[in-house]
């Protein structure tokens, strides 16, 4: 059962679970009080579903698990197809990150993660990833849920906007991706106020491999920050914003 939280007004947000998601992903989960795994929707090929990236001394290359999925599944019916494939991520997390400051500190959880469980689907691993490192590593208070939970109707415009109405939200925060579906004069007429998710302005940490690189797994801030990956993730606005309002 969805967990009800007695707090208004409601900040909510969507989105299809994926595999150990870059910095921005967490940014989105950080902005909400309740955070809806998207992953009854049609699973997308060649996308950050079942992949992300890694920086390596070759640059950034992808890091994949493989699985049987198809345009034909849902995301949460997508089943992994080699089981060797969790040893062989752990051996390379091991070999570009172990000489990073802070690889140690997550050791436990990454193997425990890697070789002390089997995953079957997909959406179990990412979402467990997700939750985890969101509440262990970076202190985020979010209520997790799933969107099968809510029963939401189709076509995939009003099916997001009966998600957020039978959630009780006041407002959703949005990825700026869905601007290619979301109608705001239509979204606007549900009294919900939709706010655009800004990418922008993430500072730079100590990285290896220079150049430095964003767009990486959450892991690689982790790896190289520590405790202090929340400020590059959320902390440096509240330096910005207090820097304006002196000004």
């Amino acid at each position: 059962m969805t967990q009800q939280l007695d707090r208004a007004p409601l900040r909510v947000a969507i989105l299809q679970s994926n595999y150990i998601p870059w910095k921005g992903y967490f940014d989105i989960i950080h902005d909400v009080d309740l955070f809806i795994f998207y992953d009854d929707v049609q699973y997308t090929l060649r996308d950050w579903r079942n992949r992300n990236k890694i920086k390596t001394s070759r640059g950034t290359e992808w890091l994949t698990a493989p699985t049987n999925g198809t345009q034909q599944h849902l995301i949460y019916e997508v089943e992994f197809t080699d089981p060797k494939w969790q040893s062989k991520h752990w051996q390379t997390l091991r070999h570009v990150y172990g000489k990073t400051p802070y690889f140690e500190r997550y050791r436990p959880f990454l193997e425990d993660v890697y070789l002390g469980r089997k995953w079957k689907y997909l959406f179990e691993l990412n979402q467990y990833l997700i939750e985890q490192i969101s509440r262990q590593f970076l202190g985020i208070s979010t209520v997790f849920t799933d969107s099968r939970q809510f029963h939401a109707v189709d076509p995939k415009q009003e099916r997001i906007i009966d998600l957020v109405t039978k959630a009780g939200a006041t407002l959703y925060v949005s990825g700026p991706s869905a601007r290619d579906y979301i109608d705001e004069t239509r979204f606007a007429q549900t009294g919900v106020e939709l706010v655009w998710k800004d990418y922008g302005g993430y500072p730079e940490y100590p990285q290896f491999h220079p150049p430095f690189e964003h767009g990486v797994t959450i892991l690689d801030l982790l790896f190289h920050t520590g405790p202090d990956a929340p400020h590059y993730i959320w902390g440096w606005r509240d330096i910005v914003n207090s820097v304006i309002d002196k000004s």
